[in-house]
């Protein structure tokens, strides 16, 4: 096109190359928003994925003590049983110090619940492994829905015993 020129003597400026530059501006803030919004949207999602596996890849196993009940748990089996009297002393396994202030806090609930479990074993059952063996395993799940049932958390992994006597 030839050039248009104005009454003052100045060049006249094309509309189609305002409009151009008008679409191109536009264009440009459309596609720059739309990245903009899929890198915020996207990488938030995955870095809060990200941010959870990494939490949990990254926890801490809590620490393992052990917890000795001080005092023996001691009962007298019913007449007519091979033994009179029976003595265990305990110490368990627990993970985090917290557990361990539990138990401390609730040792005499606990204490009460292994005396009751204890005093209902037969004491001919009791001096076989196997009967060994299932006390203990009963004496945990004792000890574990005390732990549920007044805090919720914590764990005991295992339970020892640490003196055994029978009479």
């Amino acid at each position: 096109m030839a050039e248009l020129e104005r009454e003052d003597g100045k060049e006249k400026k094309s509309p189609k190359k305002l409009i151009i530059i008008i679409v191109a501006v536009v264009l440009l803030l459309a596609v720059s928003g739309g990245a903009a919004y899929f890198f915020m949207n996207g990488d938030s999602a995955k870095g809060e994925k990200a941010a959870h596996v990494d939490a949990d890849e990254m926890a801490v196993p809590a620490e393992k003590l052990y917890f000795d009940m001080g005092k023996p748990i001691v009962v007298d089996f019913p007449k007519g049983s091979t033994a009179k009297h029976g003595r265990i002393t305990l110490s368990m396994l627990v993970e985090g110090a917290e557990t361990i202030a539990f138990l401390t806090k609730n040792e005499p609930m606990i204490r009460n619940n292994l005396l009751m479990l204890m005093s209902a074993q037969e004491s001919r059952v009791l001096n076989t492994r196997e009967g060994k063996d299932m006390l203990r395993k009963l004496m945990l799940d004792a000890v574990t829905a005390v732990l549920v049932k007044m805090s919720g958390k914590g764990k005991i992994n295992e339970i020892f015993f640490t003196s055994f006597v029978m009479q």
